[in-house]
């Protein structure tokens, strides 16, 4: 903080505003604290070479019920050189925090992750533990909704609302399974959520309260019940409500998951078609991309099978969680992920897939950002950073230009050529500085341009055109 001019309070107060479920205080409270580091109130550090583009906001769930700007800011604060948000199958974030990234000068990237059905692997299990054919998907880049009345914008509503309707089912079956323990979905979940897009995270902590209200002031009572509900002993339930992210996740695994209670099981009227999301994807500007777990499940046993038939149906590009692949105490268990990362990786930089890598921060206890000093990640830091900084390059041309990855504009000079496609929009984020190169590309035709006159533009060596 320069020159002691405003408090750790005053940058508290603006930061919990950031949080508001009203879009209008959370955009003004990032103005402020935008305003506050131009003036030089407030010190941000200088950019590092590390990047998150999987942080989950309030719109999905986020541990600490982030909104899109209060991430925006908490990366800014960091000095991400790049951030991205994910929500699961909703857009409701993008526009916030793309325009939070040109209000506080941060690239910024979005994208939504879904779960799919991939029909050739409907046998294997592949990045949805225990459901074979189920695996998770994303579409990455994204800068617009669809046009209402569009096919994507009906299928994005299908999506919404089969989500919804496993949660419906969820809730049915937890609800008759707990007894004393009831939620109504309207007035106990969707509260906690600022557009109504509830997910199991938000179930468990509405299950969480409910439960602590009805055995309000009953300690004793409280843990007897969930000793009960979730079959452990009562020194482990003790032990368990002392610590919200364990307990939530035994409740997950009793409650939720395969064989618990309220689970349901995948179907094609529960889960949508890869190829049917795909073209949604497509339709949005956006690039479809299949999100990796960790190879160690048939269906990822084979990397470059896999990858080679999305791709074939056009799956453009590929998400990574890094710190659950080498983050691990047991040595075989690391030894094994590690060298399925690298495999994975092999796999993306094959079929020139840019990689989309970051944390979640979905539960406590996650990591802020990956550790880019980590020498089990060394190899892959440069893949990771030219990716975000394709992402990037790709929404800023987009966004200003509308000549993003997908555009008529790239087809017609890049056509197959993928190599030379992405290096494009890698060679762009890296040039476009989030603070300075809307307002140099302002006014230019920039469609009319040739890819070598539009990187001359974005550094400035072009001011006319």
């Amino acid at each position: 903080m320069a020159n002691g001019s405003l408090s750790s309070v005053d940058i508290k107060n603006l930061e919990e505003r950031l949080d508001s479920f009203d879009r209008v205080v959370r955009t003004e409270a990032l103005k402020e604290l935008a305003r506050r580091i131009n003036s030089g109130e407030v010190n941000v550090p200088e950019s590092k070479n590390e990047v998150n583009l999987h942080f989950h906001t309030f719109f999905s769930f986020n541990a600490y019920n982030w909104s899109p700007s209060r991430v925006a800011w908490e990366a800014k604060k960091y000095g991400l050189i790049a951030a991205g948000i994910v929500d699961f199958d909703v857009l409701d974030g993008m526009e916030e925090f793309l325009e939070a990234g040109e209000i506080i000068g941060l690239r910024t990237t979005a994208a939504m992750e879904t779960r799919v059905l991939i029909p050739e692997y409907a046998d294997k299990v592949l990045s949805s533990p225990n459901e074979p054919g189920i695996g998770y998907f994303m579409a990455c880049g994204c800068v617009r909704k669809p046009a209402e009345g569009t096919k994507s914008a009906r299928t994005l509503a299908l999506m919404r609302d089969m989500a919804k309707r496993r949660n419906l089912q969820v809730i049915e079956r937890v609800n008759d399974y707990l007894d004393k323990v009831r939620l109504s979905y309207d007035e106990d979940v969707l509260p906690l959520t600022p557009s109504g897009n509830a997910t199991e995270r938000h179930m468990l902590a509405a299950y969480d309260a409910r439960a602590r209200k009805v055995f309000e002031g009953d300690q004793s009572a409280l843990s007897d019940f969930w000793a009960k509900a979730l079959e452990i002993d009562l020194g482990e339930a003790e032990q368990l409500l002392q610590n919200t992210p364990a307990f939530h996740e035994k409740m997950r695994a009793k409650l939720m998951k395969f064989s618990g209670v309220g689970y349901v099981a995948p179907s094609a009227e529960t889960f949508p078609d890869v190829y049917l999301v795909t073209e949604v994807i497509q339709g949005m500007g956006a690039l479809p991309a299949l999100a990796w777990l960790d190879g160690t499940n048939p269906g990822e046993s084979d990397m470059p099978a896999l990858l080679g038939l999305l791709a074939s149906r056009g799956t453009a590009a590929m998400n990574i969680i890094p710190d659950r692949n080498w983050n691990i105490k047991n040595a075989d268990e690391k030894r094994i992920k590690l060298d399925n990362l690298d495999k994975a990786v092999k796999a993306a930089k094959e079929l020139n897939l840019p990689l989309c890598v970051g944390t979640e921060l979905n539960k406590l206890g996650l990591p802020f950002v990956d550790n880019f000093s980590a020498p089990e990640l060394q190899p892959y830091i440069a893949d990771f950073l030219e990716g975000a900084f394709f992402f990037w390059g790709h929404t800023f041309l987009d966004r200003n230009a509308g000549i993003g990855w997908a555009s008529d504009w790239a087809n017609a000079h890049f056509g197959a050529d993928r190599a030379k496609h992405n290096a494009f929009y890698a060679k762009v984020g890296r040039l476009a500085d989030p603070a300075s190169a809307k307002e140099r590309i302002a006014g230019k035709d920039l469609a009319s341009a040739s890819p070598d006159e539009v990187i001359k533009v974005v550094e400035g060596r072009i001011l006319n055109f």
